[in-house]
């Protein structure tokens, strides 16, 4: 059974950081895309980043180039993403997803974690 499970949400002040895990286990996912979206109330769901399991290519959206990382760690079968210089504006439930597909789009990833709360405070 494929689960991911994010973990390291909470509430931080504008600025701040914080950083988000993602354990995946139940498969092999050296082949899959691993990717960061988030939901705000009222909002469609956004992609925020993904990478590749295998080559480690990265894709952002614009809105947080050069303030979030994504990386994984093989040996943990985690992928993190780390936010720095946070804003108000980036708080939304984060989820995690795994997919076949290296792109923005929710329909190209096949698993989802639960999500977890990131708020940020003006």
């Amino acid at each position: 059974q494929v689960q991911l499970v994010e973990s390291g949400g909470g509430l931080v002040q504008a600025g701040g950081s914080l950083r988000l895990s993602c354990a995946a286990s139940g498969r092999t996912f050296s082949n899959y895309v691993m990717g960061w979206f988030r939901q705000a109330p009222g909002k469609d769901r956004e992609f925020v980043a993904a990478i590749s399991w295998n080559t480690g290519r990265t894709y952002y959206t614009d809105s947080v180039k050069g303030r979030f990382t994504i990386s994984r760690d093989n040996a943990k079968n985690t992928v993190y993403l780390q936010m720095n210089s946070l804003k108000p504006e980036d708080t939304a439930v984060y989820f995690c997803a795994a997919g076949l597909t290296f792109g923005s789009r929710p329909t190209g990833y096949h698993y989802w974690g639960q999500g977890t709360q990131v708020t940020v405070s003006s």
